[in-house]
């Protein structure tokens, strides 16, 4: 069996790796958030992934493997099926005269080790591997997945021109396939766009696009069909826009997909947004928010009324930031419901209703509803219009915790933004408890992670000369920044994941004040950073002195 929390905790008790008051800590989050010890102490970055699986494997009685510095053949990965490598958490990544040597989960599983050595005939050495080395080794098999997509649909458009007809070809293969490969590969969007002779089909990739496979255009039709069936849409309508979603089964869950398609020139594009059941694990310490902003956060949203603005541009995490706090207020002895648009992930004893501008279910409408329905806490998706932002203020007023997204580009200019909709200074001073505005940028990968000494005419190019004196120092002629080369693991990215940069500002009585003046944006930002808000770029600053990202990242995300 794996190793169990108590057990861990008493080993790195013993061995004073971790400061009592950490190992205290993690083990409390690892207790709230049903985590392994072992997944939050790494997440933390109390130990590293590599040393932490040595400490377990050395406890285990086994051999600890780094499957990420192994030099695994393709020949030996095959040995196991990615299904089944998937299912046991297993990888072969050796084979020699004594045997093969597999990484494994739980290298105790002597049912696991019996089947394999009857498959093979050949002796089976264990060893230990932690769950993100796990991980990165299954990323291995997806290297022969997008070769085999191109061979489904080459191998199937070849019979098509022999002889056989389009609808002959296995589109619920080409569409499963396609959502798989992009779910295994964390994409975040599938983009199928036709063009005059070819479909190009492409991912979003921590925010960036990727271009992954040319089609065939004599298919593009079926899959936009099967994909409309799937959705419960309309098959026969081809001039109008269309949204819809649907749910794809996987191994280890369920994959909500939304779709978005699009009459343009050359055909009906498709967008589907995948949203799994892993990303609704989020909590705020996963999304990035420093000790700090999370403290400030806890106490608005601990209070019983008010609101709580989540701010940024499209497709920046706010959703995902309102949805970690709604996690958190989720109790039976509460009453929640959201108005949204969509609906991104069903929460269990949450009331979510879906905007429906056919049947006049707007933001507004679906509030004034929600209201009468005798709710604690209220989410709106976003607040757009002076209707919508005034039954909020109004909601906020009367004894209910109020959480919504606004679009502004950083959370002082919401103040003026809320004053531009109409609504009375008095009112927002009132409600307004708290405000995050956020970006996303992407994580360096862990496996290729370097470093590397940058001047300070460099980084006079892109920061202020505070921000230098106060992040890198005013008299340092270099500072050592971190960046990945790029590798297997991250596609030669240098990237894998995203996390949050984050601005966070709690409303003080003298910012009350300046908003019953009707003050702008930047008197209020600088009062903010007076009683010592962090900006976004300053936020960003110490993950890139950190190691968690780059410069080029944090420029990237807060000056877009």
């Amino acid at each position: 069996m794996e190793i169990s929390n108590e057990k861990l905790k008493q080993i790195l008790e013993g061995l004073e790796l971790v400061s009592k008051e950490s190992l205290a800590t993690a083990w409390a989050a690892a207790q709230e958030s049903g985590r392994s010890l072992a997944e939050v102490i790494v997440a933390s970055a109390l130990i590293s992934d590599a040393h932490l699986g040595q400490i377990i494997a050395d406890a285990l009685g086994f051999k600890y493997v780094d499957l990420s510095k192994s030099d695994i053949t393709d020949e030996v990965l095959q040995l196991i099926p990615a299904l089944m490598a998937k299912k046991q958490r297993i990888i072969a990544f050796e084979r020699g005269a004594d045997g093969i040597k597999v990484a494994m989960a739980d290298p105790t599983d002597i049912a696991v080790i019996n089947r394999l050595e009857k498959k093979f005939g050949e002796n089976i050495m264990p060893y230990y591997a932690t769950p993100t080395g796990i991980e990165q080794g299954l990323i291995r098999y997806q290297k022969g997945i997008k070769k085999e997509f191109a061979e489904i649909i080459e191998e199937n458009i070849s019979q098509t021109k022999v002889g056989g007809k389009a609808k002959d070809l296995p589109v619920i293969k080409i569409v499963d396939t396609l959502v798989a490969y992009a779910n295994d590969n964390k994409a975040s969007d599938i983009h199928i766009e036709p063009g005059e002779t070819r479909t190009l089909v492409r991912f979003r990739v921590d925010g960036v696009m990727h271009d992954v496979i040319e089609l065939p255009k004599i298919i593009h039709d079926l899959i936009v069909t099967r994909i409309k069936i799937l959705s419960k849409l309309r098959t026969d309508e081809h001039q109008a826009a269309q949204d819809g979603k649907f749910r794809f089964s996987l191994e280890d869950g369920k994959l909500d997909v939304r779709v978005s398609i699009l009459p343009i020139v050359e055909g009906e594009k498709v967008v589907m947004r995948l949203l799994s059941e892993k990303s609704r694990q989020f909590s705020l310490e996963d999304l990035g928010m420093s000790g700090e902003d999370l403290l400030k956060v806890k106490r608005e949203y601990s209070k019983p009324y008010g609101m709580i603005l989540a701010t940024g541009p499209t497709g920046c995490g706010k959703t995902t930031t309102l949805y970690a706090i709604l996690k958190i207020l989720n109790r039976r002895e509460v009453n929640i419901s959201t108005i949204e648009d969509p609906v991104e992930y069903d929460i269990e004893g949450v009331n979510q209703i879906q905007v429906n501008p056919r049947t006049n279910l707007t933001f507004a409408a679906g509030l004034k509803s929600i209201l009468r329905q005798d709710p604690n806490i209220i989410m709106v998706g976003e607040i757009r219009d002076q209707e919508t932002a005034s039954i909020a203020v109004n909601a906020a007023m009367t004894g209910h915790l109020v959480l919504s997204t606004v679009h502004t580009n950083d959370a002082p200019t919401t103040l003026p933004r809320f004053l531009e909709m109409g609504l009375q200074p008095f009112l927002i001073s009132s409600t307004v408890n708290l405000i995050v505005a956020q970006r996303l940028v992407r994580k360096n990968c862990s496996q290729c992670i370097a470093s590397e000494q940058v001047s300070s005419d460099v980084l006079k190019e892109k920061f202020s000369q505070a921000l230098i004196n106060k992040y890198f120092g005013a008299q340092k002629k270099s500072v050592r920044i971190y960046h990945s080369r790029g590798c297997k693991v991250c596609g030669q990215t240098g990237y894998t994941g995203r996390v949050g940069i984050f601005e966070v500002l709690p409303l003080s009585e003298e910012i009350r004040k300046l908003i019953m003046k009707s003050a702008n944006a930047d008197e209020i930002r600088q009062q903010a950073v007076k009683e010592g808000m962090t900006t976004m770029i300053e936020d960003g600053i110490k993950k890139v002195l950190s190691g968690v990202t780059t410069l080029e990242e944090v420029l990237r995300a807060t000056r877009e």
